[in-house]
């Protein structure tokens, strides 16, 4: 600890110091969880080109109205992704980093509000904010909480993902979590710096109005769970420490839902009146209301499923969430309705994490990506834990617990746990169709060695440190290193390995298949359907799950196509022997991995299967 404070001494000596730090700190951080690599792996499927597509057919049609894909319909989610995908594409092409990069901007965005939130309000207790807010005990745990916060927040599995994912998921988490982090800026501070609003006034501080616009956004982004999430959040906290009428009153909710209403209520009419009952039922019936009461695209889950979820995703932070928990003694309801506004950080995160956890267990239909919106919220409260344990004094003997040893005890558990997923992780891939040698190649790759390699010598720091405990405080460092060099020399370079296994066959095909395209043609997929073949050969394709429902299809007349028109056919080789089809039937293209891209003519295989 003498390192530490060492090290404190001569940041407090230049203020400015800190400043240059953070961005730094932020911008490296910002870099490699979201802008290193986002193009150089292909779309994945099944749906993120969906998204990358639906785009794309707006900047081809011009209808900014109604999304389509393939040319069917896509209402399953509201246009703000398709508009600000569409937006990337004008400025850096039709590719995946303008795909992508909505929602890595959006995790950035949200990383960075993340850390000056915590910069003004990461008192770690309340007795910081009441009794020595400016005392430099204070000033060393805000800063860390800011630069703690805000790494957790970029720096874990699902945010990483999410974040380099063209899908919806990271700007909706991104929109309402910077959506509860400017109410509790604006609950924090009821009236704008130099302006004296009175209880007449129509319009509340400013936060509350960025609060208002990003409801919206959110609900723009995927319906009414952007407003439902953050506001049971919300109420749960005002009704516990008895502010839900004054906060109601300064926050002006008449003028916040007009102000709601106009940025969000125009595109729901434009997009009925275009669609009328069809959309209604399918937007609002099956994509929100089924997915809450019924099991939707067989996504079900057992009850303890978002353990497991946060458990995996937050690693190796989830291990102390319950400790930094316990340490708000949330319970203590008196207590807390007396301490002032901005000492409430830390149990308003927990109401955050808590509310959306239940929320989305209670759901019936579950997805991993469910659980990304409570991730700001641990990161704040695992946050806030250890930036008072790394400035607390280092004398064992005036713990009162030993918490912390216990949850160092499962934390070299559970990394060791890592260290065998890593090495017989692999082994467990199966059978992949869309890629048959996956497993084989996984297997013989270094990449599980060199994650086992890390989590391995993480575990053994850690233990040293439990057994030299002056320095238990190291653990942090320690998972964070461990953390960073597995996402750097592992996590990344396995997502390069995927693609070339899984996705690049594909594109190069489909790429192929638009280049030697003929008029009158048609583009069939057969025995899986993947999107992203839509996309990157950017014409119409039809997907057909088994041969004989396309051998059935070919035997109807197509009015619009001569009768015997050419087909390209994207499938397996077993595919075509299905069709009973000999190699002087048709014209080989080329094959890639699992794949094989043919032409041949309709009546042709007719002939063939009479």
């Amino acid at each position: 600890m003498g390192i530490l404070k060492d090290w404190w001494q001569k940041f407090e000596k230049y203020p400015q110091r800190n400043w240059w730090f953070s961005g730094i700190l932020l911008g490296v951080t910002c870099f490699v969880a979201f802008l290193w690599g986002l193009g150089s792996v292909g779309l994945v499927d099944e749906t993120e080109p969906l998204f990358a597509e639906a785009a794309r057919q707006m900047t081809v049609t011009g209808d900014w109205i109604t999304p389509y894909f393939n040319g069917a319909t896509r209402f399953d989610k509201p246009p703000l992704v398709y508009w600000l995908m569409a937006i990337a594409y004008k400025i850096v092409g039709v590719n995946e980093w303008g795909a992508r990069l909505p929602s890595a901007l959006s995790a950035i965005a949200m990383t960075i509000l993340g850390f000056f939130t915590l910069r003004r309000f990461g008192f770690p207790s309340p007795k910081a904010v009441t009794t020595e807010p400016n005392s430099p005990q204070t000033q060393r745990q805000l800063w860390l909480s800011a630069w703690i916060g805000s790494a957790l927040m970029a720096l874990n599995l699902q945010t990483m993902a999410w974040g380099r994912t063209g899908v919806s998921d990271m700007l909706l988490s991104a929109c309402m979590n910077s959506a509860i982090f400017c109410f509790f800026w604006g609950y924090s501070m009821p009236s704008p710096v130099g302006e004296k609003i009175t209880s007449n006034s129509p319009f509340p501080n400013r936060w509350y109005i960025a609060f208002y616009v990003l409801l919206a956004l959110a609900v723009l982004t995927k319906g009414p769970v952007g407003i439902v999430v953050p506001g049971l959040t919300i109420l749960a906290f005002l009704f516990y420490v008895g502010k839900f009428r004054e906060v109601a009153k300064e926050a002006k909710l008449v003028f916040g839902a007009i102000l709601f209403s106009i940025i969000t209520i125009p595109w729901f009419i434009a997009v009925i009146l275009a669609n009328g009952q069809v959309y209604i039922d399918s937007f609002f019936g099956y994509h929100n209301i089924e997915r809450f009461t019924h099991v939707v695209n067989h996504h079900s889950a057992p009850w303890y499923f978002y353990f497991l979820v946060v458990l995996i995703g937050f690693l190796p932070w989830s291990l102390y969430v319950p400790i930094a928990i316990a340490r708000l003694r949330f319970w203590r309801r008196s207590f807390w309705q007396q301490q002032p506004r901005s000492a409430h950080f830390g149990l308003f995160c927990f109401y955050w994490f808590a509310i959306i956890f239940i929320f989305f267990s209670v759901a019936v239909t579950k997805l991993p990506s469910y659980t990304l919106p409570l991730l700001p919220g641990a990161s704040v409260l695992v946050a806030l834990l250890w930036s008072q344990e790394l400035t607390r004094s280092p004398d064992l003997k005036q713990r009162k617990d030993n918490s912390f040893f216990i949850t160092g005890i499962a934390n070299v558990i559970f990394l060791l746990l890592l260290v065998a997923g890593c090495l017989y992780g692999p082994f467990a891939i199966g059978y992949d169709p869309a890629a048959l040698t996956l497993a084989e190649d996984a297997i013989k790759s270094i990449l599980p060695e060199i994650g086992a390699l890390i989590w391995s010598l993480g575990a053994v720091a850690i233990a040293f440190l439990l057994l030299h405990q002056k320095n238990w405080r190291w653990i942090f460092c320690v998972n964070f290193i461990a953390l960073f060099c597995f996402i750097i020399f592992t996590l990344i370079p396995a997502s390069y390995f995927a693609d070339n296994l899984r996705q690049k066959p594909l594109r190069e095909l489909a790429r192929l298949a638009a280049r030697v395209e003929q008029p009158q043609e048609e583009f069939v997929m057969i025995g899986f359907q993947k999107p992203s073949i839509v996309f990157y050969s950017q014409r119409p394709v039809t997907f057909f799950s088994h041969t004989p429902h396309f051998l059935k299809r070919l035997k109807e007349k197509v009015s619009d196509r001569p009768q015997d028109y050419p087909i390209l056919i994207l499938s397996r080789p077993d595919k075509t022997r299905e069709s009973n089809l000999r190699s002087q039937d048709y014209e080989y293209l080329e094959g890639k991995g699992s794949y094989q891209l043919i032409r041949v003519n309709r009546d042709t295989i007719l002939q063939r299967n009479p």
